[in-house]
């Protein structure tokens, strides 16, 4: 794995007790690299940062954590990324705070490709669950690599969608990356470091600390085009990543849900305030000027994205017919299981083929 040019120095530069990304930037700024700042007499850095933060540059990060951090990279898998990095992701440079420096896990190329932030709910109902999950999966299939947090609940679930799909999937965590939280995750956090990618801006060891789950946020939201929130209280944690996306010049999309869950309440109220009802993967696409490019890699996928027609899919079609129906009937006319007729029958909702009705019921109406 190739990394940045003096790798060395800018990990100990990170891990210097007290010393924050926007006094990093600054130094580099006036000094030009990490190197310099580390061997700039202490007299020079006191016109950039406080006294006290001034000598422990020159007594320089624990050596310990650093020799840890090296040894870390030593995994092909493993990379830290920083602002002199030509992968640090260009969206991210646009934000007011870009961390100097990301610990990465996975598919570097992943940092190439456009994004779409998935947030909500962690105590998620099954309706949020299934339409994170198929909401991710098909914008991964036209082209988007799903962003989230890896927390239980919606972000999950986005992340499972958005590895079955084309473009995989990024969490954005905040522990250091040789912790998994939860652990709960510890399958999910595994199969997004061989398939997809895990990111943190925090140094290696560092827990679960409260404050540190709302900063990362700022990134999940920062490297997206465009953040969607599936289903969200009003005191959610994702409408923090929601506001953060606004500010960041990002488009904000919105599910909305029943007038009664409190869990759609948070959406409904970034709705009424100018974000994108979404209904559909197509609004998606249309509210970040998207046009899903055809590959011969997953060719299949994105012919079945354009579609939404899957074999399966198709065949529930033809028992479905043109009259309201309930997923009783058509477990009994197709032989399938509810749980997966329910699941069909969300995707092709979404691609606009069929529609729900009062009572449970579902029409065909193409």
């Amino acid at each position: 794995m190739k990394h940045a040019p003096d790798i060395e120095s800018w990990l100990n530069l990170n891990l210097i007790d007290g010393l924050g990304g926007e006094s990093i930037r600054r130094l580099l700024i006036a000094f030009g690299s990490p190197s310099a700042i580390l061997s700039t007499p202490i007299t020079a850095l006191e016109r950039i940062v406080k006294n006290s933060i001034a000598k422990r540059i020159k007594q320089g990060a624990d050596r310990n954590k650093i020799s840890g951090a090296l040894k870390w990279l030593e995994d092909p898998a493993n990379a830290v990324i920083t602002l002199a990095d030509s992968d640090y992701p260009t969206q991210l440079l646009n934000i007011a705070d870009p961390p100097p420096l990301l610990y990465f896990k996975g598919q570097r190329e992943l940092l190439r490709k456009p994004a779409l932030a998935v947030v909500g709910s962690r105590n998620a109902t099954p309706q949020g669950l299934s339409n994170a999950e198929a909401f991710s999966e098909a914008a991964s299939n036209a082209g988007f690599c799903i962003i989230s947090g890896m927390a239980l609940g919606i972000d999950t679930a986005a992340h499972q969608g958005g590895l079955r799909g084309a473009a995989a999937s990024i969490a954005v965590i905040g522990t250091g990356l040789d912790i998994v939280y939860p652990a709960k995750n510890h399958l999910l956090a595994h199969k997004l470091a061989k398939e997809g990618a895990l990111i943190s801006e925090f140094p290696l060891g560092t827990p679960a600390i409260g404050t540190n789950f709302p900063r990362r946020n700022r990134i999940i939201s920062g490297m997206s085009q465009g953040c969607l929130v599936v289903e969200a209280a009003l005191q959610s944690g994702s409408l923090i990543t929601a506001r953060q996306a606004l500010e960041q010049g990002r488009e904000v999309m919105a599910i909305p849900g029943s007038i009664h869950s409190p869990l759609s309440k948070g959406c409904h109220a970034l709705i009424k305030q100018g974000a994108k009802l979404v209904e559909n993967t197509q609004d998606i696409l249309d509210e970040l000027n998207y046009f899903p490019l055809i590959s011969n890699e997953n060719l299949d996928k994105r012919k079945e994205f354009a579609t939404g027609q899957s074999t399966e899919n198709t065949v529930l079609l033809k028992h479905l017919g043109y009259d309201a129906v309930d997923i009783n009937t058509l477990c009994a006319r197709s032989g399938l299981t509810a749980e997966v007729v329910s699941a069909m029958l969300l995707t092709l909702e979404l691609d606009g083929q069929v529609s729900s009705l009062p009572g449970g019921c579902y029409q065909r109406i193409q």
